[in-house]
């Protein structure tokens, strides 16, 4: 009765180690998926002004729209909009301001504070010189990591025309994720400041 007993012992036990030593399975958390982007196709159209004094191409499918602010429907400045890229939930803030030389070392000096402020959440800046065929210069931040607006610049001809952009996305900024679009809009402001160009009165 014993040796049964101890039989029985030994058989349940080898049943459980026999058991145990199969694949354990560990469950593993699906990737994390992002939303499909369809870009729109390449197409560019000029922006001309008889009020300012500049000019370049921009795509197709952005939207200029004149900034205004709270002085009823007059902007602080008629040169100043925003290029709204409404399927990419983007906009690029622009203005310009006519300069002497005096101005121009102020306003340089705003813009590297401006582009400052995004240090406390930057992972890194790197900052290119522009410099066009048609002589038109300045300075492109790219901003990389959870900031709010990933590029700026600035074009200049340090005497009388002085123009500032910031890109801001109108969503909770996710770098892994938006990064497809960033680099997306990133070639149209390439394109932008490659076409860009001062009208001298």
């Amino acid at each position: 009765m014993q040796i049964s007993k101890y039989i029985i012992s030994i058989i349940v036990l080898s049943i459980l180690i026999i058991s145990c030593s199969g694949e354990v399975t560990v469950p593993v958390p699906k990737p994390r998926m992002y939303p499909r982007v369809d870009f729109p196709n390449r197409e560019y159209q000029a922006y001309n002004s008889p009020d300012c004094n500049y000019s370049f191409e921009y795509p197709k499918y952005a939207n200029v729209i004149q900034d205004k602010y709270q002085f009823g429907d007059q902007s602080v400045n008629e040169c100043w909009f925003n290029l709204e890229f409404s399927n990419l939930n983007a906009s690029l803030h622009c203005d310009y301001t006519s300069i002497d030389k005096e101005k121009f070392g102020s306003l340089m000096q705003d813009a590297f504070k401006i582009v400052s402020k995004h240090n406390i959440k930057a992972n890194f800046r790197e900052e290119s010189i522009i410099q066009n065929e048609q002589n038109v210069g300045g300075l492109l931040f790219s901003i990389k990591g959870p900031v709010a607006t990933p590029y700026q610049f600035y074009l200049s001809d340090t005497t009388e025309h002085f123009f500032r952009a910031s890109l801001y996305f109108n969503s909770r900024v996710n770098p892994d994720s938006m990064k497809i679009i960033h680099d997306f809009i990133k070639t149209d402001i390439d394109h932008m400041i490659k076409t860009f160009s001062w009208t001298y009165l």
